[in-house]
């Protein structure tokens, strides 16, 4: 790659590698941060951009990998995950259990393994673009893909 990855985005990348996925991360020339600016940056309908959302779980991280074009149903997951308390993770928490700021947090590249849930909604989509540790990376995957290198549960979300 001809220019230097930020150390959030090399972890995501090197995470790729060990994890034997077929796609390497992208520099984008601007953040990406929301699922419309990654869809716009990379030319595809928002359905097909994966947007990385941490909660809190009864004190535990869960990530939620839904299609940028869904929100989620924060009573839906609770029950799909089994907690009796399910909450957005605040910034501190998002760092902490991702080593990645919001609106980069990618699927892999963890400090630890993170409980993972993957919308069914990302399988309508041939190629799906995830988040790469870093607000100006990203890349491109499947749905079973996601599924394998997080192993994620696909679940509905809304």
């Amino acid at each position: 790659m001809p220019e230097k990855l930020h150390p959030n985005a090399a972890r995501v990348a090197s995470a790729l590698r060990e994890l034997g996925a077929t796609g390497e991360i992208v520099v984008l020339p601007d953040s990406a941060r929301t699922a419309a600016e990654a869809a716009s940056a990379v030319g595809v309908d928002v359905g097909a951009i994966v947007k990385s959302m941490l909660f809190d779980a009864d004190g535990a991280p869960l990530l939620v990998l839904t299609s940028g074009a869904h929100n989620v149903d924060v009573n839906l997951i609770a029950r799909t995950a089994g907690a009796a308390k399910v909450r957005r993770a605040t910034p501190e928490f998002v760092r902490a259990a991702t080593g990645q700021p919001i609106g980069g947090v990618g699927p892999v590249g963890h400090p630890a393994p993170i409980r993972t849930l993957v919308d069914t909604w990302l399988g309508k989509h041939e190629v799906i673009w995830a988040a790469g540790g870093h607000p100006h990376a990203v890349f491109p995957t499947t749905f079973d893909e996601l599924l394998r290198i997080t192993g994620g549960t696909a679940v509905e979300v809304e």
